[in-house]
């Protein structure tokens, strides 16, 4: 197998919507003027609150979790407490139906404030392989946006705490996004230096903590296998 591993530089393609937390209102029978299919929503809508497994990655979420889960962490150190509430909150909303919802807060548990000695790590590692598993499980007619043009977004537009950390954790995201999911579009308007998997996994020991980058590369590696198990699955 030809490694990916040498400066690799990655194609450009079209264009679509990146990941968005905004909340939509009700559906009306009209938008700006145009008459819409009101009921064809309401049927979107149901197929997104769709019960979905279970992510072997993910701890399993206490019953009853909303955006409370977060809130609380508001006006507090955002420390292992706040990264495991991330991913168990993720996993509610992933195991309720909302997919793009949950990869929003894997974002933020790769944001949490930790030095990479946290037991909480050793229990619950760093998201990549949650991030690609929730990307290549997500079934048809469940909301995930784009994940490829999100990734992309986001680390380019990276502000502090911890900008160089989190930037390039989100562009080892995106090089996920893109084993998963080969299909999904770029944003052909955002002008942006795409970096090589070479470029990511030099940042990722340099900013990241001790292991992150083998952890990333193991995941990137493991991809193709597992996707190729859940076609002949579906």
């Amino acid at each position: 197998m030809r490694s990916q591993w040498q400066g690799r530089s990655w194609p450009a393609t079209g264009s679509d919507e990146p990941l968005s937390s905004k909340r939509r209102g009700p559906p009306s029978e009209t938008i700006r003027g145009r008459k819409v299919d009101a009921r064809r929503i309401r049927r979107h809508l149901a197929r997104m609150a769709t019960p979905l497994p279970p992510c072997p990655h993910l701890p399993a979420p206490r019953s009853g979790l909303d955006w409370r889960a977060l809130h609380t962490f508001r006006q507090t150190g955002r420390g292992a407490e706040f990264y495991f509430a991330c991913l168990e909150y993720g996993h509610a909303l992933w195991q309720k139906g909302f997919a793009a919802r949950a990869l929003l807060c894997l974002d933020r548990a790769l944001g949490a404030e930790l030095t990479g000695d946290e037991s909480a790590l050793r229990e619950n590692p760093l998201p990549y392989a949650a991030m690609a598993w929730l990307i290549a499980h997500t079934p048809t007619g469940v909301f995930l946006g784009n994940p490829r043009v999100h990734f992309q977004h986001y680390a380019d537009r990276m502000n502090e705490p911890r900008r160089e950390q989190r930037r390039w954790r989100a562009w080892a995201c995106w090089a996920l996004a893109r084993a998963v999911r080969p299909d999904l579009p770029d944003d052909p308007k955002h002008r942006v230096v795409e970096p090589t998997l070479a470029d990511i996994d030099a940042a990722l020991r340099l900013h990241g903590h001790g292991g992150e980058a083998e952890l990333w590369r193991a995941e990137l590696v493991r991809v193709p296998r597992a996707v190729a198990a859940q076609r002949d699955v579906e």
